[in-house]
């Protein structure tokens, strides 16, 4: 058992957790007090599973994607095209 157990043990136990005990048992009844309990466990156990699944999600690398490989320019295409106000290389002066 942890250090932390036995003063928040002492802390849930004093005046203000008797008197909200009480006012539960009176409320709820003694028999729906387990299924109450229990209801409540499952419902923070639920939620810190949805939690540890989120932060995982979060936190997991992304999956690697292989290097593309570089495209290759046709020669051909590369000597006739030419920039916009120049003269290509296939072009003869007159």
């Amino acid at each position: 058992m942890s250090t932390l157990f036995f003063p928040t043990l002492a802390n849930m136990f004093g005046p203000q957790g008797l008197m909200i005990f009480s006012i539960l048992l009176l409320l709820f009844g003694a028999k729906k007090l387990p299924e109450l309990a229990r209801g409540m466990g499952l419902a923070i156990k639920e939620f810190s599973k949805a939690k540890n699944d989120i932060q995982d999600e979060i936190l997991r690398d992304p999956p690697a994607q292989p290097p593309q490989a570089p495209k290759q320019i046709d020669a051909e295409v590369a000597k006739t095209e030419a920039p916009a106000g120049t003269k290509s290389q296939n072009e003869t002066h007159v």
